[in-house]
């Protein structure tokens, strides 16, 4: 009789925690507050992507650690999992870096801002990230490929690339590919700029390939996916299509806003139109977010100003943030989401994420702060 109320005793303590726990599931967004994932602690997948698939959602990011450290690739990449986008369940590292000291992704490189689509033809998770050597700073400017058989992973290693090696953007005309440029050019000068406009770094990397920094990833309505990249020393945005497999690039490639210092790319499409939202390059420190529309993902790309409303330091930081996905809301198609991070290069394990809905007003899309916000 005293172990059957024990029983009942410790029943009726498991089921309040259990209903408590149910009660406590998040229910809204709060920008910029910790985020605590199903074992109570916060989300650590930072500058990352989400991808749907099945009616589940899986949000790819970078794992940090704790200090400064945590700005280098010490983990890997994180995964974790959702069906209603407000609470996520940790599904592991989805990419795993290597102890082997020959190995690209070696622990202490660095690996920034994965993105993962799946390729219906085969089958295949496909990754995508910004790929740094360890040692060699930020001067690689690679990307590097991953696949899986599931979204969970593990995914495979498979290379690092500087992408399009060989090739002329489809926007250069043929005066632009026999250009000549001095070699005394004093940087940032008008005629320095004039120069990167018209391909200086194109030039340069043509024989070993582009540069790719940040990057996100996109599939258009057709099935085509395409890599778009901060590229010539972060001044101009690439926009490059992947093969069939998602694995490699085609070598059909544009040059986007040359010389205009874009970075952090996140691009969605509505009403048969694209729009990139982006930052300027100050580091770690927020700046003013810049947005850009065109008919078609090959430009030409025309600017609509900062998206940001809001008070003066909210306008000029994002919201103390920085882009890096977009998303449509399921629950309205034709709505989106813009994904930010908050960063914390000191302690960079403390990182916070900015999602706030994007709206339109006179054709073009606003982002307005908000404290606490719900799907509708």
């Amino acid at each position: 009789m005293k172990l059957s109320k024990e029983l009942t005793t410790l029943t009726f303590v498991l089921l309040s925690l259990f209903c408590s726990a149910q009660n406590n599931k998040q229910q809204h967004f709060e920008p910029g507050a910790i985020w605590p994932d199903n074992n109570g602690v916060h989300i650590n997948a930072h500058g990352g992507g989400l991808l749907e698939f099945e009616g589940t959602y899986y949000w790819y990011g970078e794992h940090k650690i704790e200090g400064k450290a945590g700005n280098q690739a010490k983990v890997g990449v994180h995964v974790y999992s959702s069906t209603d986008l407000y609470s996520w369940k940790d599904e592991g590292i989805a990419l795993r870096v290597s102890n082997d000291p020959e190995s690209p992704i070696v622990q202490g490189c660095i690996i920034e801002r994965p993105k993962v689509i799946f390729n219906k033809k085969t089958g295949k998770f496909v990754m995508w990230f910004h790929h740094e050597l360890k040692g060699m700073g930020y001067s690689a400017a690679k990307t590097g490929l991953a696949v899986a058989d599931s979204p969970i992973g593990p995914f495979t290693y498979q290379h690092s690339v500087n992408p399009n090696a060989g090739r002329w953007p489809m926007n250069f005309t043929a005066e632009q590919k026999q250009m000549r440029f001095p070699e005394d050019l004093k940087s940032w000068s008008e005629e320095w700029l004039a120069a990167v406009a018209d391909g200086l770094f194109v030039h340069r990397d043509l024989e070993k390939g582009q540069m790719a920094r940040d990057m996100t990833l996109f599939v258009d309505d057709d099935g085509k996916a395409y890599h778009i990249h901060a590229s010539e020393e972060n001044l101009t945005l690439h926009i490059a299509e992947l093969n069939e497999e998602y694995t490699d690039f085609s070598g059909r490639y544009v040059a986007v806003l040359p010389a205009g210092h874009n970075e952090a790319p996140a691009i969605f499409k509505k009403d048969g139109k694209y729009y990139l939202i982006a930052s300027g390059c100050t580091g770690w420190a927020p700046n003013a977010a810049r947005s850009f529309v065109a008919d078609s993902i090959w430009g030409p790309w025309k600017s609509l100003g900062n998206p940001c409303r809001g008070t003066s330091v909210q306008q000029q930081t994002t919201f103390d943030s920085q882009s890096t996905f977009i998303f449509e809301n399921p629950h309205n198609p034709g709505e989106f989401i813009f994904m930010a991070d908050r960063w914390s290069p000191e302690n960079a394990i403390d990182g916070r994420y900015i999602w706030l809905p994007i709206m339109f007003e006179n054709d073009k899309p606003v982002i307005h702060w908000q404290e606490k916000w719900q799907l509708k």
